[in-house]
């Protein structure tokens, strides 16, 4: 007997195609519950879905070029400015010119922006724990499956976003 709660090929069947459109539900829900919660500790600065973005990637980057940034996160480079800005104005990230003719660009996290992203980190890592009753049993499942789908996701964006006609805007 064929063990069907392991299929991993692009036709795992359409009893399992209900199962991953419901685990879209549920991440985009949880995903907007923890954007909707005020944060317990008061110096936790809540971000924008794209300033949260650009400050995860920049964990994993810390001195990036605003276009390994819009890459890495999918935001359009003029959206991507917009972001920048506003970070900037918050204290979290800092420009730096990269060359002697100032056209080069790198984004580096400030100690503020890096202290935030922490903190944001420990409510969230609270709040999923306590919404689960802190059960660990199935989490390290859970975040096996997630960084798949996640890396699956990120490797099959497509590179340019089809713009509308003219007649169209």
């Amino acid at each position: 007997m064929e063990d069907q709660g392991h299929q991993t090929g692009p036709t795992a069947g359409p009893g399992h195609e209900q199962r991953w459109a419901e685990l879209a539900d549920l991440v985009l829900i949880i995903s907007r519950e923890i954007q909707f919660r005020r944060y317990a500790d008061e110096r936790a600065v809540h971000l924008s879905q794209s300033e949260g973005m650009v400050m995860r990637y920049l964990k994993s980057d810390p001195t990036a070029t605003p276009s390994r940034i819009a890459a890495a996160t999918g935001l359009q480079r003029t959206n991507l400015s917009t972001v920048l800005r506003g970070l900037e104005e918050k204290g979290f990230i800092e420009r730096r010119a990269q060359s002697d003719d100032g056209r080069g660009v790198t984004v580096r996290s400030t100690e503020r922006g890096r202290s935030n992203t922490v903190l944001v980190r420990q409510e969230w890592a609270a709040t999923l724990s306590e919404a689960a009753g802190h059960d660990t049993e199935h989490l390290d499942a859970a975040l096996a499956l997630l960084s798949t789908v996640e890396n699956g996701l990120t490797r099959s964006r497509p590179q340019s976003r089809p713009t509308r006609p003219a007649t169209e805007r």
